[in-house]
């Protein structure tokens, strides 16, 4: 069945990570960068990561896990090397209707994360369905080369030129006609071999042509 894909805000959010390997490290980064208020559950931490959750201000409970540690969770992600434990900590989150990710355990996630190319704030997520999350991996390192810093720095002039456009073009047929514009290759050109500052004199030339329309 196929997946819903999503964006989800974690800024703030309850997330729980139960592991502190390799592959949970990796995760607590990745938790973190989106902002979620994560709490870690292990037995045993390295001082690596220790010293790392203490200067991110996360919660790390050393103990062995156990339900009640999911509290008001929004996510949990369990990254325990131990398939039994993963698989317990999945039906606790089933029947507390919580969300949950069993690291290389598709039968047992409600959710997969996607191999992800990121250029400021433009993301492009890529996901198998769980069926081979290397090939996700291999794509998003083709899809890498193509899509460049410059894509994500033409999209914060975008979020600028937007705003204008909002606030002088009232008609919605015209506003969607004008961002098709400005978002299109041409557009993307004039920005790479004119600038930042041309390309919004640019933009503010075409809107100022479509309000007049």
């Amino acid at each position: 069945m196929a997946k819903y894909p999503i964006f989800l805000d974690l800024a703030g959010r309850r997330v729980l990570l139960v592991g502190a390997g390799l592959i949970a490290q990796r995760k607590a980064l990745t938790l973190l960068e989106a902002g979620a208020r994560l709490v870690v559950v292990a037995e045993h931490v390295d001082a690596a990561f220790a010293a790392l959750c203490i200067s991110r201000g996360v919660e790390l409970i050393k103990d062995r896990y156990s339900k009640e540690y999911i509290g008001e969770a929004t996510l949990v992600i369990a990254a325990t090397n131990d398939r039994a434990a993963n698989h317990r900590i999945y039906h606790d989150c089933q029947e507390k209707e919580v969300l949950c990710n069993s690291v290389d355990e598709p039968e047992n996630c409600d959710f997969f994360t996607p191999a992800v190319v990121e250029r400021g704030h433009l993301q492009i997520a890529i996901g198998t369905d769980g069926a081979c999350p290397a090939y996700a991996g291999h794509l998003r390192k083709m899809i890498g080369e193509i899509i460049t810093e410059d894509h994500g720095r033409f999209l914060e002039q975008l979020y600028i030129a937007r705003k204008k456009v909002l606030a002088k073009v009232t008609d919605e047929k015209q506003r969607k006609a004008l961002m098709g514009q400005l978002v299109n290759d041409a557009s993307f050109d004039v920005f790479l071999k004119q600038g930042a500052d041309a390309w919004q004199s640019y933009a503010d030339e075409m809107a100022a042509a479509a309000h007049q329309i």
